[in-house]
């Protein structure tokens, strides 16, 4: 894991208002290094700048907390909510995960544009990827 951390991923604000112990079993552990090695890290190193971690993996409590639906891949470290910043930079990292994925250099199960690119969701599913791009309004 180069640019990416497990603890980076486990992270949240809400968690740390609300009390809540976001610490994953090691089943979670072993699906979010596989989400860092397969999609993170080698996303920020084609990007070549930083990219943030706004929500990574959630336990049920903080789930719910932040409104997350029960189907969530958060809930089995699965999924990352990721930005560069702005919707204009953010709209052209997931133009540029795209391309990495044309090129067969990464594969993942859904791309999300998330309310006009203010974050980007993305999901790998070890052996069942999907490779859905979605816009959500």
């Amino acid at each position: 894991m180069k640019y990416f951390t497990i603890e980076e991923l486990c992270a949240s604000d809400t968690a740390r208002r609300h009390g809540i112990d976001n610490t994953p079993d090691a089943a979670k552990r072993q699906k979010l290094q596989t989400l860092i090695e397969q999609l993170l890290d080698p996303i920020r190193a084609a990007w070549g700048a930083p990219i943030a971690v706004n929500s990574g993996y959630r336990c049920p409590k903080l789930n719910a907390a932040v409104g997350g639906v029960s189907t969530s891949q958060h809930l089995k470290g699965e999924a990352a909510d990721i930005t560069v910043g702005s919707t204009a930079d953010n709209k052209r990292l997931f133009d540029r995960i795209v391309e990495l994925r044309d090129e067969g250099r990464i594969a993942f199960d859904q791309l999300i544009d998330e309310s006009g690119y203010r974050w980007i969701h993305i999901s790998y599913r070890a052996g069942a990827n999907r490779n859905q791009i979605l816009h959500l309004k």
